[in-house]
């Protein structure tokens, strides 16, 4: 029998659960049946919550491969409490199944009583109700509050709030946002959707894996696909227009960082960190993707790929029904041809030029070709995030001078788009770079460099080390449908999590071995950085060097730069 505790969190927003903020408990579970285990468990809240007066509150739980996801909801003022309550809670289950001494009742009680009183915030609790009474947005966190956004925002310490009847609620307006996710494409979504928005001269903010960016200026670097990066830009006063990148840990760990957005994309649903929180498999990843769904407001736009399965079944299951905007690269596509029928919104590719429709209307926008992130239509995996741009831009009424321009501006150099098919010119050796990590957006820029004229192809290649060894392989076939004339395998030091040096690269070169790669034709280098410098040394004028770069990308960059002189 196991019952292990693995995470307590904060839910902060609508997450794949439900709607309410509150405390989650991830748990394995094993030789015990599941649902007898959730239920006992949700039986000890029942008993704690009427002793801190949360009568109206509720718990629920979802079952997965391994354990349960519970969740018990709260008020905003008290998550930490009800994180201590929902773990107090699992020890008393875990004692009551294995038959072991029960936790101190009295004791445990008295404590959370305790927390409770000194983290219970009355004044945000009554500004958040009458904020959303005036249909004001109130965002909070453990240090600051604040109503509305951008220019006309306000922000107090959360124990400094001012009264709500003394406010006047008319000087709060919202700025336009969205959000965007999916396995692949969401940072490079996020940059066109800003370039366009420039184009109309509108100050674009950026929240990303990479950075928080507001116009041209770059406020932090890092991974802020999270709440925290959200609350960050939508309260810089320059924000005019937020594009929100949401990923799959930040809906998990804190639900959505807004409750209410104008529109949301999801680029695609493709294998990827599948194993953490109770997401097992690729159909339970889609459904935490769809969970930005349930931000959108009551006239939000959901821009969907339809030519992704995993978007295209889940789409079923979607209970708020809001406006759906298809993309595809075809304009033979059903749902494609559903919308046109029915005059909703549909973006496709006719005649190599990305048409967009909605009532009846066809819009020509540009051809492929001029978009530079298309690499005259050999990136197949760029022409899909510019469908959903020009869905998602569409949607939030953005100016098709503008978005017409975003799309001919927009380039793949480092500047543009850092790390995203990032091409050099080294002697007459083209150079691509690319943050690709995971099987399907490997087989995209493979498919991509494939499909370019070479003399010879080369790649540098490496993967993090939390990878099985049979998601390695597969990755590295990946690798293998470019035929190059020589594989360079990179360690990663950053990246072994767990593993030792040389694990990662051994089981490479078992997979080339099986795959009929000479040993001759591979290297292992010591670091990315090498491995870029082995792969040029290669190449030729008219060959194409292909670098996968997880770490070491700044300095790689900045050495190719300096080739290029």
């Amino acid at each position: 029998m196991m019952l292990e505790l693995d995470e307590v969190r904060r839910i902060t927003g609508p997450n794949l659960l439900w709607d309410k903020p509150g405390a989650m408990v991830d748990v394995f579970v094993d030789g015990l049946d599941k649902q007898d285990v959730a239920r006992c468990w949700q039986t000890w809240i029942k008993q704690l919550q009427p002793l801190l007066g949360w009568q109206v509150e509720s718990s629920i739980y979802r079952e997965h491969e391994e354990g349960l996801n519970l969740a018990v909801s709260a008020p905003m003022d008290a998550l930490y409490t009800a994180c201590d309550m929902a773990e107090f809670a699992w020890d008393c289950c875990v004692a009551e199944l294995s038959n072991t001494e029960l936790p101190d009742w009295k004791a445990g009680v008295v404590a959370l009583k305790e927390a409770l009183a000194e983290e219970v915030n009355p004044a945000l609790l009554d500004l958040m109700c009458v904020a959303k009474k005036h249909q004001v947005d109130c965002i909070s966190d453990d240090d600051d509050v604040s109503l509305g956004m951008g220019a006309n925002v306000d922000v107090w310490p959360a124990r400094e709030l001012p009264d709500s009847a003394q406010i006047d609620w008319t000087q709060y307006q919202s700025i336009p946002r969205a959000f965007i996710t999916g396995t692949n494409g969401k940072s490079t979504s996020v940059r066109l959707a800003a370039a366009i928005a420039e184009a109309a001269d509108i100050v674009a903010g950026v929240t990303s894996t990479d950075f928080i960016r507001v116009g041209a200026e770059i406020i932090d670097e890092g991974d802020y696909s999270g709440p925290g990066g959200a609350r960050m830009l939508l309260r810089d006063k320059r924000t005019e227009l937020a594009f929100l990148e949401v990923a799959r840990g930040g809906i998990l760990r804190r639900g959505l960082p807004v409750e209410r957005v104008n529109a949301a994309l999801i680029t695609n649903v493709a294998s990827d960190h599948l194993g953490q929180y109770g997401i097992n498999t690729v159909e339970a990843l889609a459904k935490a993707k769809f969970v930005i769904a349930k931000g959108l407001d009551d006239s939000g736009v959901l821009v969907l790929n339809a030519d992704n399965e995993w978007v295209v079944e889940q789409v079923k299951h979607l209970t708020n029904h809001p406006k759906l905007c298809w993309f595809s690269l075809s304009e033979q596509d059903e749902l494609i041809q559903q919308q046109i029928n029915s005059g909703g919104r549909a973006v496709f590719i006719r005649n190599n030029h990305f048409v967009y429709h909605h009532q009846g209307e066809f819009t020509q926008i540009v051809s492929v070709d001029e978009a530079p992130m298309t690499f005259n239509g050999t990136a197949k995996h760029n022409i899909q995030n510019a469908l959903g741009v020009i869905g998602l831009t569409q949607s939030l009424n953005l100016p098709l001078h503008a978005i017409q321009q975003g799309l001919r501006s927009f380039g793949s150099n480092a500047a543009d788009n850092p790390g995203r098919g990032n091409q050099y010119n080294i002697s007459g050796v083209k150079v691509i770079v690319d943050f690709a990590h995971n099987e399907h957006s490997m087989k995209a820029v493979v498919d991509m460099v494939k499909h370019q004229p070479a003399n010879n192809r080369y790649v540098m290649f490496g993967h993090a080390g939390d990878r099985s060894d049979q998601e390695i392989r597969d990755l590295t076939l990946a690798v293998c449908a470019l035929e190059p004339e020589h594989y360079i395998v990179a360690e990663i030091e950053c990246y072994l999590r767990g593993r030792e040096l040389g694990d990662v690269p051994a089981v490479v070169m078992e997979c080339l071995n099986e795959n009929q790669v000479s040993s001759k034709n591979v290297t292992v280098a010591s670091n990315p950085f090498e491995g870029a410098k082995h792969a040029l040394s290669l190449a030729k004028n008219g060959d194409s060097v292909l670098l996968f770069v997880l770490d070491k990308r700044k300095e790689i960059h900045e050495w190719l730069i300096g080739q290029e002189i």
